[in-house]
C-alpha cells in the first residue's frame, strides 16, 4: 500500500485530505511548531516531527527510511522551493508526484521567462536599471526576488533613484545580498488573475480547476486610505507578502484562450524541460483593459490559491460531479496511476 506525505505548510492540509479520501495512508513532516495546528486533523495517519524543513532535517535518515518503509510519495509545494535548493529537491530519495525538474525552471526567472515566452505567453518586458530612466520619462517597474518567496521583498520603483533607495532598504536588512537577487519586470496595470491547471499525463488532457486571486499586504490595503492621507502614511516600504486568496471566476469568453494557454505551456515543458508536465501548475498574471493576458509568474506544482477550492470550484465542477480540489486530483492521479501500471508516468 502506497502512503502519500508532504512538508506541514503551504497546502499540506488539502493535499492530505485528498489523499485519505482516495484511500491512502497519509503522512506529514512536521516542524515542532506547527504540530498542535496539524494534530487537529484526523486524517492524518502520522506525523513526522523534524526540527525546521532545510534539506538536513527533511532528509535526515531516519526520516527517509519511515517514508521509504510506507512506500511513500511526496507531493511538493512552495515550502519545499523556500526551504531548500532545487539541486536538494533534485536528490531527495524518495518519489515525488510530479515534474521535481521543472522546478529549477521555476525557481529562476530567466528559466521561467523563457519557458513562457516559447509557449507563446505575452510577459512583461523584463528591464535593466538603465531602463528605469530612459530619457522618455521614468518607467515604473516592479522588482522581484528569484524563488518562491510569497510576495516578500517585492517592490515597486519609477526611475533609477527610487530604485536605489528601495535595493539599499533590502540590502541593509539582508534580504538581498547583491543586484543579481532581483528581477526587474515592467509594471502591468490589470486584474491579477492566477489560473489553477492540472495536466494528466495518463489521459493527456489539461484541466482548468481553479481561479483566484491574491491578498497582499501593505499593497491591497492602500486603497482603504483615503489619497489625501496616503502621502502621511510613510507607504515607502510598500509589501507585496501574500496574505491570503479570494475566489475568482473568469467571463466565460475569456474561458478558450486560458486552457490553450495551459496547453501551450504543457507542450513547451515537454520541449525544453526534461520529464512532461505532470499534475498541478499555475500561470498567474494580469488581465489587461482589453481582456489580454500578461503572464509574469508560473508555479510548476500545486499553488496555496487552491485551498479556496477543497471542496471542489465552479470549474472542478464541471468536470466531476464530486467535490475534487486540487489535493484529492492529485491523489486521484495517483491511485489511477497505480491501477494501470503506469505509475512511473507520474512520479520523478
Amino acid at each position: 500500500m502506497y502512503s502519500i506525505s508532504t512538508l506541514g505548510s503551504h497546502c499540506a492540509l488539502q493535499v492530505l485530505k485528498g489523499a485519505k479520501d482516495e484511500g491512502f495512508k497519509t503522512m506529514l513532516i512536521c516542524e515542532e511548531r506547527r504540530i498542535n495546528l496539524y494534530k487537529r486533523f484526523r486524517f492524518i495517519d502520522r506525523l513526522i516531527m523534524v526540527k525546521d524543513y532545510k534539506y538536513e532535517h527533511v532528509c535526515s535518515e531516519p526520516v527517509i527510511n519511515e517514508l521509504k518503509d510506507n512506500n511513500c510519495i511526496l507531493v511538493p509545494h512552495g515550502t519545499f522551493i523556500a526551504s531548500m535548493s532545487v539541486e536538494q529537491i533534485e536528490r531527495i530519495d524518495i518519489p515525488f508526484f510530479g515534474n521535481r525538474y521543472i522546478l529549477r525552471w521555476e525557481a529562476d526567472r530567466t528559466l521561467k521567462e523563457r519557458l513562457m515566452v516559447d509557449a507563446g505567453i505575452r510577459v512583461p518586458r523584463t528591464l535593466t536599471l538603465d531602463d528605469l530612466d530612459n530619457g522618455k520619462g521614468k518607467v515604473l517597474a516592479i522588482a522581484k526576488l528569484h524563488g518562491a518567496a510569497g510576495g516578500k521583498g517585492y517592490f515597486l520603483a519609477s526611475g533609477k533613484e527610487q530604485f536605489m533607495q528601495q535595493y539599499n532598504r533590502l540590502l541593509s536588512k539582508g534580504i538581498v545580498n547583491s543586484m543579481d537577487d532581483l528581477y526587474l519586470q515592467e509594471y502591468v496595470i490589470g486584474v491579477p488573475v492566477y489560473l489553477q491547471y492540472f495536466y494528466s499525463p495518463l489521459s493527456k488532457q489539461v484541466e482548468l480547476l481553479g481561479i483566484d486571486r491574491r491578498y497582499e499586504s501593505d499593497v491591497d490595503a492602500i486603497s482603504r486610505i483615503p489619497a489625501i492621507h496616503q502621502a502621511y502614511a510613510r507607504l515607502e516600504d510598500i509589501t507585496y507578502t501574500v496574505i491570503g486568496n479570494s475566489p475568482l471566476v473568469l467571463r466565460e469568453s475569456l474561458l478558450d484562450e486560458a486552457y490553450k494557454m495551459g496547453e501551450r505551456f504543457v507542450d513547451s515543458v515537454k520541449r525544453l524541460v526534461k520529464y512532461d508536465m505532470i499534475g498541478p501548475f499555475c500561470i498567474e498574471g494580469v488581465y489587461d483593459r482589453d481582456g489580454n493576458f500578461i503572464a509574469f509568474e508560473f508555479s510548476a506544482r500545486i499553488v496555496a490559491g487552491t485551498n479556496l477550492y477543497i471542496n471542489g470550484s465552479p470549474y472542478s465542477y464541471l468536470l466531476y460531479d464530486e467535490p475534487m480540489s486540487t489535493g484529492r486530483r492529485i491523489a486521484r492521479e495517483i491511485k489511477l496511476a497505480i491501477e494501470s501500471n503506469e505509475l512511473d508516468k507520474v512520479l520523478t
